[in-house]
C-alpha cells in the first residue's frame, strides 16, 4: 500500500447514509474511482478525493520511490510484488505463511529474522538448488524430500557429507503421504523454541533426492570449458543428498526478498500486540488456516495483557513508585485500597480536567479580546468581501450603491434563456466570420433581423447568415433523414392522436418528404440573393437535427411546413416588421418554408441558429482558423518580447543621452583668469621701489623693457585661452545639439513602439477571441463583466481609425452556482444583507442572469462604485483603464446611430412599431451588405 508521510494510505469507506440509500434506492447515481474502488455521494468528494491522489507526495512501500502520485507508487508496488512474487520458491510459500500466521512479533524485521534461520536449511519438494558436488556446482530439483529416519532404521551415514550419484536414472516413486506431512512440521513453527526445534527435527539429518538439471558453467574458465563435455553426463540424473551441500539462489531467497514477500502477503492491527495474519485471499490460496484456534487465541490475549501489564506499571513507576516499604496486606485489604485509589484517582482526574477546561476558555476569552483590541493591519489588495467603507471614506464621496444595470434592456430581455442563446449566436457568427465569408454586423442588426416578419422585402442579413451556416454543414458529417427517423421515435411512446399545432407526426414526415432533399448540392449564390436558401436549411435540419440536440424540433419544423387558414393569415398581415404576430394554433394548411421562415418567432430563430452554431463548431474551416489564430497568437507574443526588449534599450539610451548633456556644461572660463591674476600679483610686485632707492637709470630701462615683454605675453596668452574656450564652447553646442537630435530619433522610436504594442493588444484580444473568451472580470459580488467588441473577425478601429463597435455596450452576468454557493458559506458576513445595501434589490442578479450599462454615464458611476483594495476589482478597474479609449467611443458611437436612425425620441425601443407608411427597407439591417461573400458559391 502506497504511504504518504510514512503513513499507509486508507481508502474510504462508503458512509452509513449511502449504503442506506443505495439500499433503498438502487439506481442512485453515484461518483465511482476505477483506480481504487471507492464511491463518493458528491462530485466535491471525488474531486478531492481524485486531486489529492494527483499530488506527487506518495512512497512506494516496496522500493522507497518519493515524489510520485497514488497511482504511480501503486503501479509501483503492483510491478515490484510481480518480480518478487515470480523470483520466491513457489513450494516454499505455503511453508513461510503457515510459520508466520498468528505470530505475536513487534518488529518485521524480527519476524523476518526468525523464519529466515528455520528454512534456510529446510527444502521442499519442486524446489530448485545448487548443489555442490565432487567440486562441481550443479543446478538440480528437489524430487523427493526423505525425513530423518527411526532409530529401528538408522544406517551409518558416512564421515564426509557429500552427494552420491543414483544408480537408477528413472523417475522416483512418489513419497508416503505420511512422510510428507511430518517435512519440516516441528522446524517450521515458530511456536516452538529455535533450540528445541532443532534437537526434535535437525535439518542435517534430512536426505533429499534430486535431479540434475543442468551444470552451471564458468564461461570464464578455460579449463570448464574443455571438461563440460565430460560433465554432460550427469544431466538429468537422480543423487541422494543433505542440506550441507544444498544452496538457494540468493535471487529467489534472502532475507531481503523474504521481506518483502512477507510484508506483501501479512497484515496486522494497530492494537498492542495484534498477531501477524495472512491477508485472507492470499491464505485461502495458499491453504492457510484463517480461524484463529482457540488455543492461539488465548495464547496471543496472554501476550497482549501482558503487555498491557508491562506498559502500564512503567508508567506508574513514571509517576513515583512508594518510598515506604509497606506490611503485605490480606486479598481483601488489596482490593478495598485498590478500588479507594481508582475512585481518587478518577476525582483527581475529574477535577484536573475541569480546571484544564477553564483555563483554556479563560485564555481564548483572553486572546478574543486582545485580537479585538489590536487587529492586525490588512494588506491590500485582499479579498473583496472583505473589504467595506468606513464613515471617512462615504464622506469623501465614495460611492456605496452600485448604479442598477438594465435587465429589460438587453435583447429579448424578456425570456433571458433565449437571450443567451441569441449571444452565443452572435458573438459565434461575429468572431469566426473569415472562415464563414460574412461581414461582421452589430448586435442590434442582428436583433432587428430577427424580428424582421415581412416577406417582402427580404431581409438580406437573415439570407447570407443561414446560406454561409448552411454552406458550413455541408461539410460535416450527418446522417440522412436523422430528423424524421427521430420523430418516429417520438411517435411509439405517444398516443396515436397526438398532435402539435393540430399536426400528426405522420402529416409532418409526409409534409417533409419532398422539401430540402438535395439541400447539400443547391447553389445558394451571392449575386442570385441567396434564392432558395428556406428550402436548403428545412433539409439542413432533416439531415443534422434530432430530439437531442433541438428539443423544439417537432414545432419548429411544423411552423415551416404548416400554415394557418387563410382568414388567419390575412388578420395578421398588418403586423410590424420588427415584431412578429403571434402564430394561430391550429395550422393546417400545408406550405413552403420560403412562406412560412418569416411567420417564425424570433425564439425559433434563434433556436434554430444556435443548433447550426453548434455543428458549425467541428467543421474543418472552424478548426483550421482557430488552429492559425493560435500561430498566430504565438507569433504576436514573441513579437511583443521583442518589442519590450527594444523599448528598453532606447530608454536606456535616452537617459545616458540626458545625463551626458547635463554634465557636459561650459565649466573652463576659471583657468585663464587665475594665471592672469597671477601675473597681475607679480607684475604690480616688480614695480615697487627697493627699499635702499639706490636704483640706477640702466635698471629703471631694463625693467620697463621687461615688463612690457610681460604685457605682451599675459594678451597673448589670454587670446589664446579665448580662442579655446570659444573651440570648446562651440563643440559642446554641436554634441549637444547632436544629443538632442538623438534624444528626439530616440522618443520617436519608442512612440512608434508603443503605438506598435497597442496594435498588438488589438490584434491580440481578436485572435485569443477565436480560441477562448474571458471576461473583463468580476466584482465583489463575482458578477462577470463582459465586453464582446473587438474580437474574432470584428475590429475596433476601422479605415483612418473611426470607431467601430459590435455590441456598444457593457453585459453584467450574475455569478455562478458555485461562486454563490462560496459565498453564502461565509459564516461571519449577511452576505444577502450586503447585498442589498450595495446592489439594490434590482440590481441584484441571479445565476445566468443578464443586465446591461447602454450609457458611458452609467458606465462612469460604475467604475466609481469599484473598491481598488479588493482584488477582483482592482483588477476589473484595470481592465477597464487598459480598453476605455476603446469602450467609451464604441458607447456614444452606438447612441448617435441609434439617433440618427431614430424617428422619434425613444432611440430604441419605440423603433420596433412603426406606422403603415414607414420604409423597412432604409432599417441599417436592411442597408447591411456582405463584402466577405464568395461569388462562386
Amino acid at each position: 500500500m502506497p504511504t504518504c508521510r510514512r503513513k499507509r494510505v486508507v481508502l474510504t469507506e462508503p458512509s452509513e447514509a449511502l449504503l442506506q440509500a443505495a439500499k433503498s434506492n438502487p439506481n442512485k447515481e453515484v461518483y465511482y474511482l476505477q483506480q481504487t474502488g471507492e464511491i463518493f455521494e458528491t462530485y466535491e468528494a471525488y474531486a478531492a478525493r481524485m486531486s489529492f491522489y494527483r499530488l506527487k507526495q506518495f512512497q512506494c512501500e516496496v522500493t522507497g520511490k518519493s515524489g510520485l502520485d497514488y497511482f504511480q507508487a501503486l503501479e509501483s508496488e503492483q510491478q515490484e510484488a510481480q518480480t518478487m512474487h515470480s523470483r520466491f520458491p513457489e513450494p516454499l510459500k505455503a511453508a513461510v505463511l503457515k510459520a508466520v500466521q498468528w505470530q505475536v512479533v513487534g518488529r518485521l524485521d524480527h519476524l523476518v529474522e526468525a523464519v529466515f534461520d528455520r528454512f534456510k536449511d529446510r527444502y521442499f519438494v519442486d524446489e530448485k538448488v545448487f548443489v555442490d558436488a565432487q567440486g562441481d556446482k550443479f543446478y538440480a530439483k528437489v524430487v523427493q524430500v526423505h525425513p530423518p529416519k527411526t532409530k529401528s532404521d538408522d544406517v551409518d551415514v558416512p564421515a564426509e557429507n557429500q552427494a552420491s550419484s543414483s544408480s537408477v536414472t528413472s523417475p522416483p516413486q512418489a513419497i508416503v503421504d505420511d512422510d510428507a506431512v511430518q517435512i519440516h512440521k516441528v522446524g517450521g513453527d515458530l511456536k516452538i523454541p529455535a533450540k528445541e526445534a532443532l534437537v526434535r527435527d535437525d535439518p542435517l539429518k534430512y536426505s533429499y533426492k534430486v535431479q540434475i538439471l543442468e551444470e552451471q558453467h564458468e564461461k570464464s574458465h578455460e579449463k570448464g570449458k574443455a571438461a563440460s563435455k565430460d560433465k554432460a553426463k550427469w544431466s538429468g540424473s537422480f543423487m541422494d543428498v543433505q542440506c550441507s551441500v544444498m544452496s538457494r539462489d540468493r535471487l529467489a531467497f534472502s532475507k531481503s526478498i523474504l521481506r518483502r514477500f512477507i510484508r506483501d502477503c501479512v497484515d496486522r492491527d494497530a492494537a498492542v500486540a495484534s498477531p501477524w495474519t495472512v491477508k485472507p485471499v492470499i491464505a485461502k490460496h495458499y491453504g492457510v488456516d484463517s480461524v484463529m484456534p482457540e488455543e492461539t487465541r488465548k495464547g496471543v490475549e496472554d501476550i497482549k495483557r501482558g503487555e498491557i501489564d508491562k506498559r502500564k506499571k512503567i508508567w506508574e513507576d513514571k509517576e513515583g513508585p512508594p518510598t515506604k516499604k509497606q506490611k503485605k496486606m490480606t486479598a481483601a485489604q488489596e482490593e478495598r485500597v485498590k478500588a479507594l485509589a481508582v475512585a481518587a484517582e478518577k476525582r483527581e482526574r475529574e477535577a484536573r480536567e475541569k480546571a484544564e477546561r477553564q483555563q483554556k476558555a479563560k485564555e481564548e476569552a483572553e486572546r478574543l479580546a486582545a485580537e479585538k483590541k489590536k487587529k492586525k493591519p490588512i494588506r491590500y489588495p485582499t479579498e473583496d468581501l472583505d473589504v467595506r467603507l468606513n464613515d471617512k471614506e462615504k464622506k469623501a464621496g465614495l460611492k456605496v450603491k452600485k448604479p442598477t444595470p438594465s435587465k429589460l434592456g438587453v435583447p429579448f430581455g424578456e425570456n433571458q434563456g433565449t437571450f443567451e442563446a441569441f449571444l452565443t449566436s452572435w458573438n459565434f457568427l461575429v468572431i469566426y466570420g473569415q472562415p464563414l465569408h460574412l461581414s461582421t454586423f452589430t448586435m442590434d442588426e442582428f436583433e432587428h433581423a430577427l424580428r424582421h416578419s415581412l416577406v417582402d422585402p427580404p431581409c438580406a442579413l437573415l439570407g447570407e447568415i443561414h446560406s454561409t451556416l448552411i454552406y458550413n454543414l455541408r461539410t460535416v458529417p450527418f446522417t440522412r433523414h436523422s430528423a424524421v427517423l427521430s420523430l418516429l421515435r417520438l411517435q411509439d411512446t405517444l398516443e396515436e392522436e397526438h398532435r402539435v399545432l393540430s399536426v400528426s407526426i405522420d402529416e409532418l414526415a409526409g409534409a417533409m418528404a419532398d422539401v430540402g432533399n438535395n439541400w447539400e448540392r443547391i447553389p445558394l449564390r451571392h449575386n442570385e440573393m441567396r434564392d432558395g436558401w428556406e428550402e436548403a436549411l428545412l433539409g439542413c435540419l432533416k439531415d443534422h437535427a434530432t430530439l437531442d440536440n433541438f428539443p423544439r424540433l417537432r414545432e419548429v419544423l411544423t411552423r415551416l411546413l404548416f400554415a394557418p387558414e387563410p382568414h388567419a393569415e390575412v388578420s395578421s398581415s398588418s403586423s410590424s416588421s420588427r415584431v412578429s404576430s403571434p402564430a394561430a394554433n391550429n395550422l393546417t394548411v400545408q406550405s413552403s418554408p420560403s412562406e412560412r421562415y418569416y411567420a417564425l418567432p424570433p425564439a425559433d430563430r434563434i433556436d434554430i441558429l444556435t443548433l447550426m452554431c453548434n455543428l458549425a463548431v467541428s467543421s474543418k474551416a472552424v478548426h483550421s482558423h482557430m488552429e492559425s489564430c493560435e500561430e498566430q497568437l504565438t507569433a504576436l507574443r514573441k513579437e511583443k518580447i521583442e518589442i519590450g526588449r527594444q523599448k528598453k534599450q532606447y530608454t536606456e539610451e535616452m537617459n545616458s543621452l540626458a545625463g551626458e548633456t547635463e554634465v557636459k556644461e561650459p565649466g573652463t572660463n576659471g583657468t585663464v583668469p587665475d594665471e592672469d591674476t597671477t601675473m597681475h600679483e607679480s607684475s604690480d610686485l616688480s614695480d615697487v621701489p627697493s627699499e635702499d632707492g639706490s636704483e640706477t637709470a640702466s635698471t629703471s630701462s631694463a625693467r620697463q623693457k621687461r615688463s612690457a615683454r610681460q604685457k605682451d605675453l599675459r594678451q597673448k596668452a589670454h587670446t589664446q585661452a579665448h580662442a579655446k574656450q570659444r573651440e570648446l564652447a562651440r563643440a559642446q553646442a554641436a554634441s549637444a545639439k547632436q544629443a538632442l537630435a538623438e534624444h528626439r530619433r530616440l522618443d520617436e522610436e519608442v512612440n512608434k513602439l508603443e503605438r506598435r504594442l497597442e496594435a498588438i493588444e488589438r490584434e491580440f484580444r481578436k485572435l485569443l477571441g477565436a480560441v477562448r473568451i474571458k471576461p473583463l472580470g468580476k466584482d465583489r459580488f463575482h458578477n462577470r463583466i463582459w465586453w464582446f467588441d473587438g474580437m474574432g473577425s470584428a475590429s475596433l478601429l476601422g479605415s483612418g481609425g473611426v470607431v467601430q463597435y459590435g455590441t456598444g455596450r457593457i453585459f453584467i452576468q450574475g455569478p455562478s452556482e458555485m461562486d454563490l454557493e462560496l459565498m453564502l458559506k461565509k459564516e461571519d458576513d449577511d452576505y444577502e444583507t450586503r447585498r442589498l445595501e450595495e446592489e439594490g434589490p434590482e440590481g441584484m442578479l441571479a445565476p445566468s442572469e443578464w443586465a446591461q450599462y447602454a450609457e458611458p454615464e452609467e458606465l462612469d458611476e460604475f467604475l466609481a462604485w469599484l473598491n481598488p483594495k479588493g482584488v477582483r476589482e482592482l483588477a476589473l478597474k484595470n481592465s477597464f483603464i487598459k480598453w476605455w479609449s476603446h469602450i467609451a467611443p464604441g458607447m456614444r458611437k452606438r447612441i448617435s446611430d441609434l439617433n440618427i436612425s431614430a424617428k422619434l425620441p425613444e432611440a430604441r425601443r419605440s423603433t420596433r412599431t412603426k406606422p403603415s407608411g414607414h420604409d423597412v427597407s432604409r432599417e441599417p439591417y436592411m442597408m447591411w451588405t456582405n463584402r466577405r461573400a464568395v461569388n462562386s458559391v
